[in-house]
């Protein structure tokens, strides 16, 4: 179904239609959804057409077909990022993804050369966050974005603006690329396409690689790829540099430094402050290199330094375990150091 522009309805006779054409709600559904999603859902329609020029039927329509999900909600409220590292790199860091990445550089050596040539962001790290987020396109999400962002956007109270914001940017998304939305699956949190783009950052971020006119992060292996690479690069990459090294501690830790965890921890010291504090990484970093010090659990406690690119990765995702995973994953991809530093 296309969502197409329109003349915009006054709004009394548009709020009447809209209530009309979603019409009541069925026993089932009513039992399990909080009346919240239904009269959300109502209000919705009118701001998207109001606001953004839809046609009024055609989207209360659409609208109609979407579900409260509870399934959505419990996904939520037990994230991967939960976990401990330990549990959480064995779920990604794996022989499977490990041999899969090395196939997939291998099938697509050219496109990822020409992506590290335009962003500067290096194959394996492109190649393992697609891993992760979907096994290199083997798992693109088995839930209807419409359902899941109206869930989240209508009766999540927690981060109900956001996923609405989201809903809204997904609605647009589809109708500047002629996507069905009707029909596109995705994660619980309403992420889609090989690289799992929300659909505000696929507006944002993605780049149409292949030059084919449009940006298609399902099919596109040249677009998924460009785009990791670009969404790195706007957020901050620094070409040729390193990204994180394993540390450890040669006693407490002088005053002034602070040690994260799994929550992003900018980085605002230098590696000379850490070093003089007694922190030793694995690996030469340079002194001058902005720097912080983070522990996770894993086999023990790990120290890590990590440095502005790693800091870049948590702005995919916003989770130290996500961003250390990366890496991790992308040195087994590509055992040879890919980076200066590591």
């Amino acid at each position: 179904m296309s969502i197409r522009q329109c003349i915009p309805w006054p709004s009394a006779a548009l709020s009447t239609l809209v209530a009309l054409l979603l019409g009541p709600l069925t026993p089932a559904l009513a039992d399990t959804a909080p009346a919240r999603f239904y009269t959300e859902r109502e209000r919705f329609v009118a701001e998207m057409v109001d606001e953004h020029d839809f046609e009024a039927a055609e989207l209360a329509a659409l609208m109609a077909g979407a579900d409260y999900q509870q399934v959505i909600v419990d996904a939520m409220n037990r994230p991967y990022e939960a976990k401990p590292w330990g549990v959480y790199r064995a779920l990604f860091v794996t022989p499977e993804r490990i041999n899969g990445g090395r196939r997939f550089l291998a099938e697509h050596q050219v496109l990822l050369a020409q992506a590290e040539a335009a962003y500067g962001v290096p194959a394996a790290v492109i190649t393992a966050i697609i891993g992760i987020e979907t096994n290199y396109g083997g798992t693109l999400g088995s839930h209807s974005v419409l359902d899941a962002l109206s869930t989240l956007g209508f009766a999540y109270p927690r981060r109900a603006d956001f996923f609405r914001k989201e809903l809204k940017e997904f609605l647009l998304l589809a109708r500047e690329e002629s996507v069905d939305p009707a029909t596109v699956l995705g994660s619980y949190a309403g992420a889609v396409g090989k690289p799992q783009f929300i659909p505000s950052s696929y507006r944002a971020y993605a780049v149409d690689f292949d030059g084919d006119g449009h940006r298609n992060l399902w099919e596109s292996d040249a677009d998924v790829i460009g785009s990791v690479g670009a969404y790195l690069a706007q957020h901050g990459w620094q070409r040729g540099q390193p990204i994180a090294a394993a540390a450890t501690l040669t006693g407490p830790l002088g005053p002034g430094i602070e040690v994260g965890g799994k929550r992003p921890l900018p980085p605002s010291l230098s590696v000379a402050q850490l070093e003089a504090a007694g922190v030793v990484p694995a690996q030469r970093l340079q002194p001058d290199a902005r720097a912080a010090l983070i522990k996770l659990d894993g086999d023990g406690s790990e120290y890590w330094v990590t440095l502005d690119n790693f800091y870049v990765i948590t702005r995919y995702n916003h989770s130290n375990l996500y961003a250390l995973a990366a890496l991790e994953l992308s040195r087994a991809i590509v055992p040879t150091a890919p980076y200066p530093g590591d």
